[in-house]
Formats: C-alpha cells, sequence, structure tokens
C-alpha cells in the first residue's frame, strides 16, 4: 500500500511540476539545452545570475552560488562555489541538474569542464535592457515557475517602458561612462550601460569604439568635451575616480558640476535592479540639462 502511495505521489508531482518529463531548450546565447526533468538542483555561477534566478521563481532550487552573491538576503545563505576561480569539486558534490552561468562573465575553460562531468550549463547573457525580461522568461521555463518569471518580466517592460516615455526623447546629454581609472575604461555603444543611457536621453560619446569595454586616453577624455562623467560606486560617497576629474577645470563636466555616480548594484549588474539605476541616472542627466 505505502508503495503504491509512492507511485500515486510521485505521478502527482511530474504532472504539477513536470518534474519526470524531458525539457528542451535555449538558453540566452541559443545554445539548446536537453534535460531529463525539470532542474531541482541549480548552481548559479555569478551573482547577476543568481539575482536572475531569484526573481523568476527559482531561488529556493539553488544549491550553490558564487562569491559576492547577496541578494535578496536569501542568496547570501547559500553555499559558495567560488568567484573568478571557481571550486570545481564543490560544484560536482552539489549533484546540480543544471548550471546557469554568465556567458561574458565565467571562464570558457571551467564551463568546459563542468559540462565534461556531464553537467548541462545554461549561459545567461543580456546586452540590451530588453534582454533582461526575455531571460527572467527563459530561467521560468528551465525551472518550471512560468508564472512568477512571467509577472516579473511584465513588471520590468512595463516600468522601462515608462522611463523610455519620460525620458529618451528629452535633450541630448553626451556622457563619458566610467568604468575604471587605471587603466582608464569606458563602455561602447553595444554595452548595456549604453543601452541605460540612451534610455535617459544620454550620448555615449565613446559608443563607436570597437571593443565592450575599450580603454581611452585622459586625452581623449578632454577633446570629446562630454556633458556629464558618469561612473558607479559602491559607496554613497563619490569615488576617487570620479573627483580626479577637476584636475580638469575647463572639461564642460567638471565646469558645470555634472560628475554623477549610480549606486553600483544597480547599474552594473543586469536584474531587475537596474531599473532603479536607470531611474537615478535618468535624474542625473536631467539635473545635466537643467544646468547645462
Amino acid at each position: 500500500m505505502q508503495h503504491k502511495i509512492s507511485i500515486i505521489f510521485l505521478s502527482w508531482l511530474c504532472a504539477v511540476q513536470s518534474a519526470c518529463a524531458d525539457l528542451s531548450l535555449r538558453d540566452d546565447t541559443g545554445q539548446l539545452l536537453h534535460l531529463k526533468q525539470t532542474p531541482q538542483r541549480i548552481v548559479s555561477l555569478a551573482p547577476n545570475a543568481t539575482e536572475l534566478l531569484f526573481a523568476a521563481g527559482a531561488g529556493a532550487r539553488i544549491v550553490g552560488a558564487s562569491d559576492y552573491s547577496d541578494y535578496p538576503e536569501a542568496a547570501r545563505r547559500i553555499p559558495r562555489v567560488g568567484g573568478a576561480l571557481l571550486d570545481l569539486e564543490t560544484i560536482a558534490a552539489l549533484h546540480p541538474d543544471v548550471i546557469v552561468a554568465w556567458a561574458d562573465g565565467n571562464a570558457p575553460a571551467q564551463l568546459q569542464r563542468l559540462k565534461q562531468l556531464g553537467i548541462p550549463v545554461y549561459l545567461s547573457l543580456q546586452k540590451r535592457l530588453d534582454d533582461i525580461p526575455a531571460t527572467l522568461q527563459r530561467l521560468g521555463q528551465l525551472a518550471g515557475t512560468g508564472d512568477v518569471a512571467q509577472a516579473a518580466a511584465a513588471q520590468f517592460r512595463a516600468d522601462l517602458a515608462r522611463l523610455r516615455n519620460t525620458y529618451s526623447a528629452r535633450k541630448t546629454v553626451r556622457v563619458f561612462y566610467q568604468v575604471w581609472d587605471e587603466p582608464l575604461l569606458t563602455i561602447n555603444g553595444t554595452h548595456i550601460i549604453s543601452d541605460a543611457l540612451t534610455t535617459c536621453g544620454g550620448e555615449n560619446i565613446f559608443a563607436k569604439l570597437p571593443a565592450l569595454t575599450p580603454t581611452v586616453s585622459i586625452e581623449n577624455v578632454l577633446q570629446a568635451d562630454p556633458d556629464a562623467i558618469v561612473t558607479s560606486s559602491q559607496d554613497a560617497q563619490p569615488p576617487a575616480r570620479l573627483d580626479a576629474w577637476r584636475r580638469w577645470p575647463r572639461l564642460s563636466a567638471v565646469r558645470n558640476h555634472h560628475l554623477f555616480f549610480v549606486h553600483a548594484d544597480w547599474i552594473d549588474r543586469a536584474t531587475p535592479r537596474i531599473l532603479k539605476g536607470v531611474a537615478e541616472l535618468c535624474g542625473l542627466l536631467d539635473q545635466a540639462r537643467s544646468n547645462h
């Protein structure tokens, strides 16, 4: 009798969660994944992937996460599997059904080793703001949490549309977005932050450079003379790399006090929270418009 009850329960579980059915889907790069069942054990290899999984309703299934996976609060309690250098033995010991990795962040050689162990790898990739809700929907399909993922995607699209409708057609503000100081790094037009600038009516002065995060010189910036300089910061205070531009008082961004920073977690991670960063960025560029 107990065995019969177990079979009935398993059949019910399969029907409700599709936990026993084969699953085929494409990840964000178009790679086709074949899984024997809806994953119950997921390992996330990047903080943004962890956050996306939670937003898609799959947070409870994450059994291992990369260093700095700190949002939402529950992510902090997930066992760590390393950061730039992954602990492959720990990952394998967690017996994941699938691994969610960051296509632009995790080392291809390490991902290949995980694939050789027979673990399916889903590659997460967001190049534009519109890619975020699409990822949420795919992760919902992956984890069998489609309703939660669909609702999150719809909310993101609605909020993004409001920002675009409000700011994108306003007077253009020419922006130098600074990633780092030594070397002096910026972003080109294919970077998701450049899409955020466009959403806010900003123009990335280095959009046409070929590299995603190109190196530029101080002379390049001085010659372009942007209306505003923007960077990110983990703190509530402007980072030193931003204040360093005050050495060039004739630079328009310095002369008009248009040296801005956005909270790093809100702009550097391609997750639903990026819209907080975009909203903050739009407000800052509005300040530049009013003072220009």
